[in-house]
């Protein structure tokens, strides 16, 4: 039996309604969380919504934080017996985190794509390329995001396991994606900063497959580039710009079902507040045939409860950004 869902915040930069605030509160006061809470030995914090999203992110940080810090394929994988397995597996479908859902527009200005790690890199463009070409009518671009993080020795073993050989960085492999799904070789416009900082370098290729809209590959720097490389908000930030997004221009963005509400709420901050555009987030279907050759590591209670403490730091972060009523 499918689990109902907890809608997420709505997509269009509507601060003045309450829209966004009210998808805040629904998905965090919600009974999924709340039995998760209770399952994990938390009582359900009292006060405002800030107060609320402020403890939920202190309680996950203690109970659901696998990764402390590391890369997530270096998160610890907790011992749950079968009940609280089953109870962390209802939960993140009933959050969101589990079943694919097709986009909800006919037609999207832009379609982004996030950047990730190898295999991610290619299931994304993979149904990116699917999604320009049978359902959604896209006017602007197919952006594809990433960064000049360097690949593991794990990941490039994923892409040689598929026959996809010197990618040194995520935006090669995401490069590498592009090509093969969408068909192209060369592309048309290139440009890029090089650095003496890594993280403060970026590029920018852009093909332009026959029939479809343009694709450009990003690699954005970073804002902090003497802290970290670059993150989600930065790339998006860097493409917005450089696109010149508009208020009102739909967007639809591509990234894994598990990750959907973070980088959904993520997006709302960072490009539906400051711009006024439209936010949609699809996660990529795993029943594309086109994936069958691209394996992904197994979805686990641990894995699903650290993205749900993703969520709860992102609403929380997006909360903050609204204007005051």
């Amino acid at each position: 039996m499918r689990t109902t869902e907890v809608a997420l915040p709505a997509g269009a930069a509507e601060p003045i309604d309450g829209r966004i605030a009210a998808g805040v509160r629904a998905w965090v006061e919600s009974s999924p969380l709340r039995g998760l809470v209770g399952h994990f030995g938390g009582d359900w914090p009292t006060g405002d919504l800030p107060a609320v999203l402020a403890a939920l992110d202190d309680f996950s940080a203690r109970h659901w934080d696998f990764r402390q810090g590391r890369e997530r394929p270096d998160a610890r994988e907790p011992a749950f017996d079968p009940a609280t397995v089953g109870l962390v597996r209802d939960a993140a479908a009933a959050l969101g985190l589990v079943r694919a859902v097709p986009p909800a527009l006919p037609r999207y200005t832009h379609l982004l794509v996030l950047g990730g790690l190898a295999h991610a890199c290619l299931r994304r463009t993979a149904y990116a390329a699917h999604l320009a070409r049978t359902i959604a009518d896209i006017t602007g671009e197919v952006a594809v995001l990433g960064s000049c993080r360097t690949l593991s020795p794990a990941e490039s073993r994923t892409l040689a396991d598929v026959g996809i050989h010197g990618c040194v960085t995520e935006v090669d492999a995401l490069d590498a994606g592009v090509r093969v799904a969408f068909g192209v070789n060369t592309p048309s416009e290139e440009t890029g900063e090089e650095a003496d900082h890594p993280h403060s370098a970026w590029s920018s290729r852009t093909y332009r497959p026959a029939g479809l809209p343009p694709v450009r590959v990003l690699a954005a720097p970073s804002s902090e580039p003497d802290r970290r490389r670059a993150h989600t908000a930065d790339t998006q930030r860097f493409w917005a710009e450089h696109v010149r997004l508009r208020p009102g221009d739909p967007v639809l963005m591509v990234t894994a079902q598990i990750y959907v509400p973070f980088q959904h709420c993520d997006a709302l901050r960072t490009l539906a507040l400051p711009y006024g555009c439209g936010v949609d987030t699809v996660g990529v279907d795993p029943a594309l045939a086109a994936l069958a050759g691209v394996p992904e590591p197994a979805l686990t209670p641990g894995r699903y409860l650290q993205e749900i403490r993703s969520a709860i730091r992102s609403l929380r972060a997006l909360h903050a950004a609204l204007p005051a009523s």
